[in-house]
C-alpha cells in the first residue's frame, strides 16, 4: 500500500504486470476536506522575490496564522548557505526577540506589526533541539505555539493539527515531499476554516548568469502546484455524449461530444486508475516543460508532446489506444483547472459555464475538438509571464530554440548563408512556425547562433 498521490519509490515494489492485478484507490483532498468538521478549504499560492528571500518574507508571512516555515536546503540556489543566519533574519522579519525559555527552548517574539507575543520554535539549530522537540510533542492547544521554523523537519510524521499555513522557500524536488508538507496544514482543527500552502520562488533576471536554471526552478514549482490542484479538485468522470439529449447519470459525470470510447480493458484501466500518475509524468516531461515556457501552440502540446509521454509510459499501447488515453488525460486536466460559473436565463433556467483558458463554454456543449484547441498549461505560462520580464522570456525562448536541433558547425554556416538570402528575398527573418521545413531549420539555426554569441559575450565580461 502507498499513501501518496504520486509514487516516489526508488525501487519498484511490484513489476508492472503484477501491479496491474491490483485496483488503485484515490482518496482526494477534496473528499478529505468534505468529511471534515472545521477545515473546509485549501489554497495554493506563489510569492516571487528577488535577492534574499528573508528580505521578502514580510510580504508572504501572515503571523495571524499558525505557520510552518520551511527554509531551503543549504545546497539550493535559494539558500544563503548560512542556515543559522537565515533563522536570525526570519526572526527579525517577525519582530523583536523577547526571550527564550530555557526549559522548552521556545522563543517569544514581539510581532512588529501587531505587538502580539508569538511563540516560535526553531528546529534548524541543533543546540536545544531536543528540548524543543519535547515541547512540541506535548502541545495541547492552539495557544501553545504560533510559528515553526524548520529545514528538514516538520514534514512526514510530524503532527501539529493547528497549523494553518505552510510557507516553503524554493522548489521541492519531490512531489511526495510537497504532499507531506501540505499534509501538515490539512489536519482538521477548530481554529481554522482554511489552510494555505505558499511557495516563495526566486524571480530570475535576464542579467543573471544562470537564468535558465532559475526559470526551470519556477516551472518545477508551478507544475508541482498544478498537480496538487488536480488532486484538490472534485472527482469527475468523463463520458462520451452520444446524443444531444443525453444526461449525466451521476453528479460527477461530465459529458463530452466526440470523446473516444475506451476500446480495450487496458485503456479503461489506465483511465480509471492511472490518470493522476500519468498527468504527473506529463507535467514532469522536459519537452512539456520547455513547451510551457515557450508557450507553444495547443496543437503541438496536445497532438505531439502529450501523446509522446503516453507512448513512453505505456509502450504496449497501439496508436489508437494512445490517442484515447491522451484525450482523457487532456480533457481531465483542462476541466479540473476550469472555473465554474452559474447563470440563470430569463426563464429561470440554470446554466453552468466553464472558463477554460480564454474561452467560456456551456457545460452542455463540451466538445472534444474544442478541448483539443486549448493549451492545458496556459495558466502556468500566464503565471510565468506575469512574473518574469520580457527580456528574460526572450532569452529563455532563444535558449530553448537553440536546443531544438543538433546542428554541426558546417550546417550552421550553410543555414546562416541560406537565411541571409532568405531575408534578402522575402524581407523578413525565417519563421520557426512555417510549414516549410527548410525555413524552420534556418530559424532554429539563427537561434542557435544567437545563443552561442550571447554565451561567448557573457564569458568575456
Amino acid at each position: 500500500m502507498t499513501g501518496s498521490y504520486f509514487r516516489g519509490d526508488s525501487e519498484p515494489i511490484l513489476s508492472p504486470e503484477d501491479e496491474q492485478m491490483f485496483d488503485k484507490v484515490t482518496y482526494t483532498y477534496y473528499e478529505q476536506l468534505d468529511g471534515y468538521q472545521y477545515l473546509k478549504s485549501f489554497g495554493i499560492d506563489y510569492k516571487f522575490y528577488q535577492g534574499r528571500y528573508t528580505d521578502a518574507l514580510d510580504e508572504a508571512l501572515n503571523t495571524n496564522k499558525k505557520t510552518i516555515i520551511h527554509i531551503p536546503s543549504v545546497n539550493s540556489s535559494e539558500s544563503t548557505k548560512d542556515k543559522y543566519d537565515e533563522v536570525d533574519r526570519i526572526f527579525d522579519a517577525i519582530g523583536e526577540v523577547n526571550n527564550r525559555n530555557e526549559q522548552t527552548g521556545i522563543y517569544t517574539i514581539k510581532d512588529k506589526h501587531t505587538g502580539k507575543l508569538l511563540k516560535v520554535a526553531d528546529l534548524v539549530n541543533e543546540e536545544g533541539r531536543e528540548k524543543v522537540g519535547e515541547y512540541l510533542r506535548q502541545l495541547n492547544s492552539p495557544d501553545d505555539l504560533d510559528i515553526i521554523v524548520a529545514l528538514n523537519m516538520a514534514k512526514e510524521g510530524f503532527d501539529w493539527p493547528w497549523a494553518e499555513q505552510a510557507l516553503t522557500i524554493g522548489y521541492r524536488h519531490s512531489l511526495t515531499e510537497i504532499v507531506q508538507i501540505i499534509g501538515r496544514v490539512t489536519r482538521d482543527s477548530s481554529n481554522k476554516l482554511h489552510a494555505q500552502f505558499t511557495n516563495m520562488i526566486e524571480q530570475p533576471n535576464a542579467k543573471d548568469d544562470d537564468v535558465e536554471y532559475a526559470v526551470n526552478q519556477i516551472l518545477k514549482a508551478i507544475t508541482a502546484s498544478l498537480l496538487m490542484e488536480q488532486v484538490l479538485a472534485p472527482e469527475i468522470h468523463l463520458r462520451r455524449r452520444k446524443n444531444k439529449d443525453d444526461k449525466p447519470v451521476n453528479d460527477t459525470d461530465i459529458l463530452i461530444r466526440g470523446l473516444k470510447e475506451p476500446s480495450t480493458k487496458r485503456v479503461q484501466n489506465i483511465i480509471e486508475n492511472d490518470l493522476p500518475d500519468l498527468k504527473a509524468a506529463i507535467l514532469q516531461d522536459p519537452s512539456v516543460k520547455q513547451g510551457i515556457v515557450s508557450n507553444i501552440s495547443a496543437e503541438v502540446m496536445n497532438k505531439e508532446l502529450i501523446p509522446k509521454v503516453v507512448m513512453t509510459r505505456y509502450p504496449d499501447l497501439s496508436d489508437d489506444e494512445i490517442d484515447q488515453v491522451s484525450q482523457y488525460a487532456l480533457a481531465d486536466t483542462i476541466i479540473r483547472h476550469a472555473e465554474v460559473e452559474t447563470t440563470k436565463d430569463s426563464k429561470g433556467n440554470t446554466n453552468q459555464f466553464l472558463r477554460m483558458a480564454d474561452k467560456f463554454i456551456n457545460v452542455d456543449q463540451l466538445d472534444i475538438n474544442l478541448i483539443e484547441s486549448i493549451n492545458p498549461f496556459q495558466r502556468a505560462y500566464a503565471i510565468i509571464s506575469q512574473n518574469i520580464d520580457s527580456e528574460t522570456l526572450r532569452l529563455i525562448e532563444r535558449s530553448i530554440d537553440a536546443k531544438k536541433y543538433d546542428f554541426t558547425n558546417e550546417e550552421l554556416v550553410q543555414l546562416y548563408n541560406n537565411a541571409k538570402r532568405f531575408v534578402e528575398t522575402h524581407g523578413r527573418r525565417p519563421n520557426k512556425s512555417s510549414n516549410n521545413q527548410e525555413e524552420v531549420r534556418m530559424a532554429y539555426a539563427l537561434a542557435k547562433l544567437a545563443d552561442i554569441r550571447a554565451r561567448r559575450e557573457q564569458e568575456n565580461e
